[in-house]
């Protein structure tokens, strides 16, 4: 399959680039606001129109000449997608007619090289197409008068127009990137890990909490494999939550936990020393609940004082203390700032994919699971003793077993740990969850 244009989309804040967004993936992806900025990243969708497939760049809208550092972010933010894109969609504001802002960010598209195309947003009704006549003067182009918000307009003509060079694609090839999703509570180091694996200033770092607002997902190779690398926003607390825009982006973050395949949790080293929060064990439960394979990344290492040889040791025992429940899960102690162990990101998080997507044969798993009820057996229950008659691996992602035994209700969680615990020695399963489920099944008369 050959590479998919990319197609930026610019403009300056609040014209509505996040809603086109969303127009066209179809679902509500870009965080949607009346406060100007609140896209402050690039972030990447896939779109297919008319059988034919590209990927859009939503960006912060552009203010040139912004001294505000997150502003000045967002320029360098756009002027980096512009830089790869294939084409340049640039979204105008019809209701407010043509800016000094609009007129600087057309001198910088027109010095650019790339096709821009001219779309004038707000135009919800057919009297008000003459609005557009103003933009003849940026110089872009012909303007296409579109609505975002409800689809009317000619967004079938600029999506046309789009991909009027694009060839439609007859079957779409499986992706075989590892998702992998960079989650832990505001300013643990998230988006500067980001920025370290990709070598380029690709999410917006800044001292102030939570500048991370959307997921944001970049695509990469190492070593021949690829990874799609989703940077999250902050996940704090509910109660310390402001509702609206920093919900919506926490909520974001968790449903890319669901999707992804491999969660990195960062932990930041220098509040670690004193203990695990109990925001960072929510996390790892939000994790482990959606079944997905996980990678405990201690950042900041190169800021923790006093480092001796069995400083790890310390952690590690830390960690297993107030976390038991990961006891699976690998941990790396990194920095984002020195590149200290960075490139075990990759390596772990492949070995942990492989894991999470094991299969085990039917026999041999039946054979480890009896070993294991005969070497301990399991209490007698109100003179009912659980039979483990059949097991078998339902699915993987996460590796799923299903036991057949004569009663389900005799199969006791402490009980059913003893058996994970007997499958991780036998198998491994590094760095993912099992589930294990059992169902009742009348045992063969004689």
């Amino acid at each position: 399959m050959s590479r998919k244009q990319i197609i930026a989309i610019v403009g300056r804040p609040n014209v509505g680039k996040s809603t086109f967004v969303n127009r066209l993936v179809g679902k509500r992806q870009s965080i949607v606001d009346d406060q100007p900025g609140v896209t402050r990243d690039r972030i990447y969708f896939d779109v297919e129109w008319q059988n034919k497939q590209f990927t859009v760049i939503d960006t912060g809208g552009i203010v040139p000449g912004d001294e505000d550092e997150i502003m000045l972010s967002i320029y360098d933010q756009a002027k980096i997608a512009c830089d790869e894109a294939d084409k340049i969609v640039f979204i105008v504001d019809g209701i407010d007619g043509v800016t000094p802002v609009d007129e600087d960010i057309a001198n910088i598209l027109r010095q650019s090289d790339k096709p821009v195309i001219l779309a004038v947003n707000k135009v919800d009704s057919h009297n008000q197409v003459t609005m557009i006549n103003d933009f003849y003067s940026l110089a872009i182009g012909e303007p296409v008068a579109i609505s975002a918000l409800h689809g009317s307009g000619g967004v079938g003509d600029l999506l046309d127009e789009i991909t009027k060079d694009i060839e439609q694609e007859e079957e779409a090839e499986k992706d075989s990137a590892i998702k992998l999703a960079i989650v832990g509570r505001p300013n643990a180091g998230k988006s500067s890990i980001v920025n370290a694996l990709l070598g380029e200033k690709r999410v917006i770092v800044s001292d102030i909490s939570g500048t991370t607002r959307d997921s944001i997902d970049s695509r990469l190779n190492f070593n021949g494999q690829d990874f799609v690398i989703i940077d999250t926003a902050g996940i704090r607390k509910k109660s310390k939550v402001d509702y609206g825009i920093e919900k919506f982006a926490v909520d974001r973050a968790i449903r890319s936990i669901k999707e992804c395949d491999v969660a990195l949790m960062v932990i930041d080293a220098t509040e670690a020393v004193n203990g695990i929060s109990d925001q960072d064990k929510k996390i790892a439960s939000i994790i482990t609940e959606a079944g997905k394979g996980m990678v405990i990344a201690i950042n900041k290492w190169d800021l923790v004082e006093d480092k001796k040889s069995n400083t790890i040791n310390k952690f590690e025992k830390l960690i297993s203390n107030e976390i038991p429940f990961l006891s699976y899960v690998p941990k790396i102690y990194i920095s984002a700032v020195t590149h200290q162990r960075l490139h075990s990101i990759y390596t772990k998080v492949v070995e942990v994919q492989k894991e999470h997507s094991k299969r085990i044969s039917t026999g041999l798993l039946n054979k480890v699971v009896n070993e294991a009820y005969a070497l301990n057996p399991p209490q007698t229950i109100r003179n009912k003793k659980l039979k483990i008659m059949y097991s078998t691996q339902a699915s993987i992602e996460p590796p799923t077993f299903i036991l057949f035994a004569n009663d389900e209700n005799l199969l006791k969680d402490h009980y059913k740990r003893y058996l994970e615990n007997k499958l991780r020695e036998a198998f491994g399963f590094v760095g993912t969850p099992i589930r294990i489920s059992v169902r009742t099944r009348s045992e063969k008369k004689k």
